[in-house]
């Protein structure tokens, strides 16, 4: 067996070890709660508030970043997910019979996970800027980042490694917008500053 199989195998054992055997009734409905972005409305309202009591203009400045940092992550993963074209698990004909489907399955493909790349760089973002704007750590924002890519494999909707890759993905673009909002925020008053840092012999 060839590298390349055995983790496609490994990935299916912790699949099925998740989402079949460690399923229990009562978490169902949290593992629902979870992965529905929906439920989360309350929790960005709050963030949004907070940066704008805490951080004024600054805060406005967090809710556009986020945004961005949101659709950039929907169309790189799309790419990503069109490119690879790794099948859903319930469209894998050695799982589709054993995987338990608590959701419906929106497209096709789900390498890397769209979710977990969101989250994560939802989760990435905030956390440098919050870190930046109040000198506030929110750790906790990797654990919410984390449950939600947890519960998209309980719920049936993706494998381990679709869900890591998309963490790794959303780590990055959440780092370039947390860096593209200190950028502007450093620069928009006094565009010199950029130049400023040119050695005079290359300016």
């Amino acid at each position: 067996m060839s590298l390349i199989a055995f983790l496609k195998r490994l990935d299916k054992i912790f699949f099925l070890l998740i989402n079949h055997d460690s399923s229990h009734s009562y978490l169902d409905p949290v593992m629902l709660f979870v992965q529905n972005p929906w439920s989360w409305i309350p929790l960005y309202i709050f963030i949004a508030w907070y940066l704008v009591k805490k951080a004024g203009r600054k805060g406005w400045q967090f809710i556009f970043f986020s945004l961005i940092c949101v659709v950039v992550t929907a169309c790189t993963g799309t790419v990503l997910q069109n490119l690879f074209a790794r099948p859903l698990p319930s469209y894998d004909l050695e799982l589709k019979s054993l995987v338990r489907h608590l959701v419906s399955n929106d497209g096709v493909y789900s390498f890397p996970s769209l979710t977990a790349a969101t989250y994560f760089g939802l989760a990435t973002c905030w956390f440098w800027l919050i870190l930046k704007y109040t000198g506030r750590r929110w750790n906790w924002l990797w654990i919410w980042a984390g449950l939600a890519g947890y519960a998209q494999i309980y719920a049936g909707r993706e494998f381990p490694s679709d869900v890591a890759a998309g963490a790794i993905l959303g780590i990055l673009i959440g780092t370039m917008m947390a860096k593209a909002a200190e950028f502007f925020q450093a620069f928009k008053y006094n565009p010199r500053k950029l130049f400023a840092r040119i050695p005079a012999e290359q300016a």
